[in-house]
C-alpha cells in the first residue's frame, strides 16, 4: 500500500526535478530516494518518471499522481496543524531573510519559534529579495521574509508590515540647505540596497535628470556596511531609520529632509502553498505576531 513517505518523496522529486535535491530537501540520501521511487513504480505498476543522463521528467501517469500526492500531503499538514501539539512538529525549514528584518526583529522571532516549536530546525539564509523570490519558486526555500508580495501562482503571502525609507547622513557632513531638491541630491553619492532591489531602481529613475545625468549610486547588500559608509562621509544613504535607531540616538547619523517622497519597504512572509505550507505556514503566522509587536514597540518609543 502506498505510504505517506513515498508520496512525499515522489512529490519533492517532481517539484525539484532532481533525486539529489529531493534527498537534500528531505534530509535523506539519493539512493534512498531512488529506492522509494522504484518501489512506488513497482507497486503502481507504472513508470512515474522519464529518466535521462541529465534530467528527469514526469510521465502522464506521474502528472496525475502529483495532484493526488499534493492533496494527500496537504490534508496531512492540515491534520497535524489542527490536532498535533507544537512539540510534535518536526523537520527543517529553510528560511530566507532580508537584512532589514535581520536588523530589526529576526532574533526575537527565532527565540519565539524555538520556544513554541522546539523540534523544528530553522536553516537561515540572508539574501536580497530577487534571489529569495526565485528560490521560493524553485522550492529551494520553504519560507522567506522579503519585499513582497510574491505574485507567483500558489504562493501564500502574509503581511509583515512596512518600513519607511529616508535619506540619512553623518551628523557632521556639510550639506546644502534642506529640504534638498533632486538637483541637490545629485551632488552626493547615494548608498543603498543592491542593484536588483526596488530602492536602487527607484532612485535611479526618480533622480535621473537628462540635462545633468544619473545619480551616483553605491549599492551594498550589507546594511551594516551601508551605515559605516554613511558614517565615513562617503555619501548619503537611503535606508529605513528603524534600523539605525542606535546611531540616531547617539547623534552619529541624522535624517535629511528632501523634496523626494520615498516609497515604503513592504515586507511579507511568503511560502509555497503546496501541502498547506507544512511547518512554514505556522512559522509565517508567528512571524506576523512578532513583526506587529516590534512595530507597536517602535511606535511607543517614538511617542515617548
Amino acid at each position: 500500500m502506498v505510504d505517506f513517505r513515498s508520496l512525499e518523496i515522489f512529490y519533492w522529486v517532481s517539484q525539484l526535478e532532481s533525486f539529489s535535491k529531493a534527498a537534500e530537501r528531505l534530509n535523506t540520501t539519493q539512493p534512498a530516494v531512488s529506492q522509494r521511487i522504484a518501489a512506488l513504480e513497482t507497486e503502481l505498476r507504472t513508470r512515474l518518471f522519464e529518466r535521462s543522463s541529465r534530467s528527469i521528467s514526469l510521465t502522464d501517469k506521474g502528472r496525475v499522481l502529483v495532484d493526488y500526492a499534493e492533496r494527500f500531503l496537504r490534508l496531512r499538514a492540515a491534520m497535524l496543524e489542527a490536532v498535533a501539539t507544537p512539540e510534535a512538529m518536526r523537520g527543517v525549514v529553510r528560511l530566507g531573510v532580508s537584512e532589514t528584518i535581520v536588523q530589526t526583529w529576526l532574533a526575537r522571532f527565532i527565540e519565539r519559534a524555538h520556544a513554541v516549536y522546539p523540534n523544528v530546525l530553522i536553516d537561515i539564509t540572508v539574501d536580497v529579495t530577487p534571489v529569495m523570490r526565485d528560490a521560493l519558486v524553485k522550492r529551494e526555500l520553504d519560507l522567506a521574509f522579503l519585499l513582497g508580495p510574491v505574485s507567483e501562482p500558489n504562493m501564500s503571502n502574509l503581511d509583515l508590515g512596512s518600513y519607511a525609507l529616508a535619506f540619512v547622513a553623518a551628523s557632521d557632513l556639510p550639506i546644502a540647505p534642506e529640504p534638498l531638491s533632486r538637483r541637490d541630491l545629485l551632488k552626493y553619492p547615494l548608498i543603498t540596497y543592491p542593484k536588483s532591489t526596488y530602492p536602487y531602481t527607484f532612485l535611479r529613475e526618480i533622480l535621473s535628470i537628462p540635462e545633468i545625468g544619473s545619480p551616483r549610486l553605491f549599492s551594498n547588500s550589507s546594511l551594516s556596511t551601508i551605515v559605516r559608509m554613511t558614517e565615513d562621509h562617503i555619501g548619503l544613504s537611503v535606508i529605513p531609520p528603524d534600523v539605525i535607531q542606535t546611531e540616531l540616538a547617539a547623534g552619529k547619523l541624522r535624517v535629511v529632509e528632501t523634496e523626494i517622497s520615498l516609497p515604503d519597504l513592504v515586507f511579507t512572509a511568503s511560502y509555497p502553498m503546496a501541502m498547506g505550507g507544512g511547518i512554514a505556514g505556522p512559522l509565517a503566522a508567528l512571524a506576523v505576531e512578532v513583526a506587529r509587536e516590534d512595530q507597536a514597540q517602535g511606535m511607543t518609543n517614538k511617542q515617548a
